[in-house]
């Protein structure tokens, strides 16, 4: 029942940071999408009769992938597929059906936060058996082989019902379909005081999430309204569409504005919240107050131990590179561990399983821990709401006083997005050349004080990668950070990042961007981004 088709490679198929991400109709080229998931089955050792976990966002593409998958593993003799009812599993709902199953590993379908449709973005990843994604090693046997792939394995059966639960039979091996909220929604019960949130609610605090019609509305309804008794359609725009309903869904003051506006609006809910395509990211606003990614993993980490997961304390805390540094100075008060990586969730997985970490987080809107190996919108969510009902006290006021015991971090990240790649890689280049040169050198009133391209040593398995992005930092502790994004499917993302730390809690209202306006123009007079890209200003600010 086994048939061998032969195939011919696509050179093109290199993983970004979070795997393969490309538009939907290149996907939907002859064996494109065989070709890679071969290229992962045949970059793995010793999965005979072991459990894959298979699941997506639900965007555009994704059903159809799962049933060649599916068919795929049964040719390449795994023994077993669990798959989400529908296709769905949110992505750190598959990690950790990949870790209480102790499943082999994971095929997850998405495009994170890009756009979905018959033109838009879609994406694959193999998940390891701790559940996050596959290290470098991995990723780089992955493009390998997609460079010589000559044929792939598959059986010839007809599709199977992906909306029935239950157990079926793929040329031998078992497919179950799963419920893909329940065991979710069960390990955030267990982590978090629903009791305290649930008398939050029924105080009369006003809580809601916009899913954005991505993968979380299904797990937001199951907790939040069903769980914790929100009032129904606390959960916005709850039902998971191909096309996410025309939204951009990325939970940022940009693509969810409403949700913002509704929030600081004299009327509006005492708190929102918004999560992405595959619900590993999220936005937290509270009356008054958008709390940064940067901030908000800080945040969770001084308070952790208000969670009943988290009672014990945390072992530390791991931040990508470009995110702000203040969550070191709540690691430097706990006396914990203080870890900095370059941007990916996969760095984070080592530390994790070494137990050198609890908390880790992005600057893009992506916080987790080690429940899972994957950032986790819904858990941030959720961590915000138990801290508010033990503190009992507003966002804003929980946000002000961390203020004024550590300091407040201004921070901002300027996209420039669809840059032409060859121009944004003669940016790079460009800042690259003059690196050695740079400090000393005075930029208005800022003096740098170094400048280099950042190399992360992994403590754990002395892996090294280079080339991470490139850090100028100044006299007095502010710093400006150039990285090209791997997340994109279109042209090159610039990503300018500029922090400053502000000690004074009389300084701790100023307006962001006023705040940084010198070390945005700095940034500007190292790049020369204007000439370069063609851009007279960012396309997102965050």
């Amino acid at each position: 029942m086994i048939n061998t088709v032969a195939t011919k490679p696509y050179l093109d198929q290199k993983p970004g940071t979070s795997g393969l991400r490309k538009k939907v109709p290149v996907f939907q080229q002859e064996n494109y999408a065989e070709n890679f998931i071969q290229a992962i089955f045949d970059s793995l050792d010793d999965f005979a009769g072991q459990t894959l976990v298979i699941g997506g966002d639900g965007r555009f593409y994704n059903r159809e992938v799962i049933q060649k998958a599916i068919k795929m593993a049964a040719a390449n003799g795994f023994g077993k597929v669990m798959v989400g009812q529908g296709g769905i599993l949110s992505t750190p709902a598959a990690s950790h059906v990949i870790r209480k199953y102790q499943a082999f590993g994971g095929i997850v379908l998405s495009a994170s936060h890009n756009p979905g449709g018959p033109t838009e973005d879609f994406g694959i990843k193999y998940n390891i058996g701790n559940g996050g994604p596959a290290p470098e090693k991995i990723t780089d046997a992955i493009y390998d082989r997609t460079r010589t792939i000559d044929s792939y394995k598959t059986v010839e059966t007809a599709d199977i019902d992906l909306d029935q639960i239950g157990t079926f039979d793929v040329a031998g091996m078992s497919v179950e379909v799963i419920d893909p909220v329940t065991d979710y929604a069960d390990l955030m019960e267990e982590l978090f005081d629903f009791g305290a949130i649930r008398d939050l609610i029924q105080s009369g605090f006003r809580v809601v999430i916009d899913s954005m019609s991505a993968v979380t509305g299904p797990y937001a309804i199951e907790i939040l309204e069903k769980r914790l008794g929100a009032a129904a359609g606390s959960v916005r725009n709850s039902v998971p569409l191909p096309d996410f309903g025309h939204h951009h869904p990325d939970p940022n003051l940009v693509h969810a504005k409403e949700l913002y506006d509704d929030v600081m609006s004299a009327d509006g809910p005492d708190f929102g919240a918004a999560s992405d395509g595959d619900g590993d990211r999220n936005m937290v606003v509270g009356k008054g107050m958008f709390v940064t990614p940067s901030d908000s993993l800080a945040m969770i980490a001084a308070n952790a131990t208000l969670a009943p997961g988290y009672a014990k304390g945390i072992a530390g805390i791991a931040r990508s590179m470009p995110t702000s540094a203040a969550a070191d100075r709540v690691a430097e008060k706990l006396g914990i561990g203080m870890y900095e990586t370059p941007t990916g969730w996969k760095f984070f997985g080592n530390l994790m399983d070494a137990g050198k970490v609890t908390i880790c987080g992005e600057e893009s809107f992506g916080t987790g821990s080690s429940h899972v190996r994957e950032k986790d919108g819904l858990w941030a969510v959720l961590f915000w709401l138990n801290i508010v009902a033990a503190r009992k006290e507003s966002v804003r006021d929980i946000v002000f006083k961390h203020w004024a015991e550590y300091g407040r971090n201004y921070y901002s990240r300027h996209d420039y997005e669809g840059i032409d790649t060859d121009k944004a890689n003669g940016l790079v280049a460009a800042l690259r050349e003059k690196l050695a040169s740079l400090p000393g050198t005075k930029i208005g009133d800022l003096v740098v004080a170094s400048a280099d391209d950042f190399s992360y040593h992994d403590s754990v398995d002395q892996s090294v990668s280079k080339n991470q992005g490139i850090r100028i930092l100044f006299e007095g502790g502010s710093r400006v950070v150039f990285r090209l994004s791997g997340t994109g499917t279109s042209g090159a993302t610039l990503r300018v990042y500029v922090e400053r730390y502000e000690p004074d809690a009389t300084r701790h209202d100023i307006e962001t961007q006023a705040a940084l306006s010198d070390l945005i123009n700095a940034a500007e007079t190292l790049a020369d981004i204007k000439a370069r890209t063609g851009f007279d200003a960012p396309t997102v600010i965050t």
